[in-house]
């Protein structure tokens, strides 16, 4: 029953941060906005990843970020290493598809895998300081969910900022409020990342705003968009 409540609120403060990124970005522009490839190309290395551990045993031991083994690749590699069974994969392939998606949209490109590879190195760097053992890293050794919840929760922090309503203001705040009951309920660390991402994400649009675009894609209409592209394989 503790595993079924833990794998709920999990999903429930995901749903709470994509409709956040969606509310950003406008949920009636996303037909006219260009194909994520930054996106698009995570993904790929992240299926690749999967790809890897099917064809190859050791790749979790060789890969993944257990503290008592040796290897500086480590820290990146276990991103790409999933170790929730085929439903926990699936899962962390197609949010971090979604999310990432979203965020390119919103933040770039350059930024965007920036800010995931932050959601990497940020969270264990600052439990580093404050002593946290490894369990409250999501990934346990490995996996993208600490990533993709951190990179989720930035678009939640820059809605905040940018007060589209009321409505708006109240979705983003319940992402860091939802964080942290998650945190000191259950010790869940997707919940505590959240509020890192969130919090980077205030930083970021507040320093950034006057060079970061969002609307780039309104403003100067790509030739392949997401529309575009729908349209060819509905003909197909």
């Amino acid at each position: 029953m503790e595993a079924l409540v833990f794998n709920l609120t999990t999903a429930a403060l995901l749903v709470v941060m994509f409709k956040a990124g969606v509310a950003l970005v406008g949920p009636d522009t996303v037909q006219q906005r260009r194909i994520p490839w930054f996106a698009v190309g995570l993904t790929v290395v992240a299926i690749a990843g999967v790809v890897l551990q099917l064809c190859w045993g050791g790749a979790m031991d060789a890969l993944d970020s257990d503290p008592s083994k040796a290897g500086w690749w480590r820290v990146l590699t276990s991103v790409f290493m999933q170790n929730g069974g085929v439903f926990g994969t699936a899962y962390n392939l197609a949010t971090i598809a979604v999310i990432a998606a979203l965020a390119e949209w919103f933040w770039g490109g350059w930024l965007m895998l920036a800010l995931f590879l932050a959601g990497d190195l940020l969270p264990q760097t600052i439990g580093s300081l404050f002593g946290e053992t490894a369990s409250t890293d999501p990934r346990n050794f490995a996996g993208s969910s600490g990533s993709t919840y951190f990179l989720a929760a930035t678009l939640a922090g820059a809605l905040l900022l940018r007060n589209r309503g009321r409505g708006s203001v109240l979705l983003a705040l319940a992402v860091p409020a939802l964080g942290l009951a998650m945190w000191f309920a259950q010790e869940n660390g997707h919940g505590l990342v959240s509020v890192y991402g969130f919090v980077l994400g205030l930083i970021v649009w507040a320093l950034g705003r006057r060079v970061i675009r969002p609307d780039r894609d309104l403003t100067q209409a790509p030739r392949t968009t997401v529309g575009t592209l729908t349209a060819v394989v509905r003909k197909r």
